[in-house]
């Protein structure tokens, strides 16, 4: 397949953990693969993985909580690929601690980034698809907490509870137009954040697994294989749908 013909992905937040799992897969699947972070030199090893699977890797600068950083990425993806034909919003942040002990401006912070980023990057590459009247996907990165509370996590369980509304209203708005947005949502994983937490408290480690009927945290790469399905024609007729990665932990 030449390089005009290759689909793109745009993958946010792609340096390590999900993100970067993420990347490969699609790299893996034939998609030409833009990745961003606040640090684009952060994205080497990414990089490295995906022209290593023989397609095209490109490292974009991106702050989340900046619209003109926002337009200014996707308009480098656009001149150095062309064309964006799946956006995945995986970047994000984690805020744990007492609901009590959060700050408007901490709670302020996650949200501009956790919510309004998703919905202003969706924005963007939206106006691209559909400006061209042609096919396309968006994926977001839920989480169990979209559908169930937990302790020590509210303003980061209230983001992602958001980002199952923006995936519905999307896909309701969007979906008639050719753009189909669903998300993924994994359970707890032991990516670079949440280590930080469990290594702090593993008792919570152990709990946290005992409420897995699988019996293991999430693995990158499960999630991984849920955003390549979403993104295969496998899933051409799926919508609205928030796919959940959990190993059963919502179900219990």
């Amino acid at each position: 397949m030449s390089t005009d013909e290759r689909r793109v992905a745009l993958v946010s937040g792609a340096s390590y953990g999900l993100g970067a799992a993420i990347a490969r897969g699609l790299a893996q699947d034939g998609f030409d693969v833009a990745v961003t972070e606040l640090d684009p030199g952060d994205l080497a090893e990414t990089i490295a993985a995906i022209e290593g699977a023989g397609v095209r890797g490109l490292a974009v600068e991106l702050d989340l909580r900046s619209n003109d950083s926002i337009v200014s990425a996707v308009d480098t993806v656009l001149e150095g690929f062309g064309r964006i034909d799946l956006l995945v919003n995986n970047a994000g942040m984690l805020l744990v601690g007492s609901a009590l002990d959060v700050t408007p401006d901490e709670f302020d912070t996650i949200m501009r980034t956790n919510v309004t980023g998703t919905f202003l990057m969706s924005q963007a590459v939206a106006r691209h698809m559909l400006g061209l009247g042609r096919e396309g996907q968006i994926i977001n990165l839920a989480s169990t907490f979209t559908t169930v509370g937990s302790p020590g996590v509210a303003p980061y369980g209230i983001s992602k509870t958001a980002i199952g509304g923006v995936t519905r209203h999307l896909a309701a708005e969007w979906g008639p137009q050719g753009v189909r947005v669903n998300a993924v949502a994994p359970g707890t994983s032991e990516t670079k954040l949440r280590a930080e937490v469990m290594a702090a408290d593993p008792e919570r480690r152990e709990s946290g697994i005992a409420k897995i009927p699988l019996g293991r945290f999430t693995e990158p790469e499960d999630v991984a294989g849920a955003v390549s399905y979403l993104a295969s024609p496998a899933a051409a007729y799926v919508n609205g749908h928030i796919l959940a990665v959990d190993g059963g932990m919502t179900v219990t």
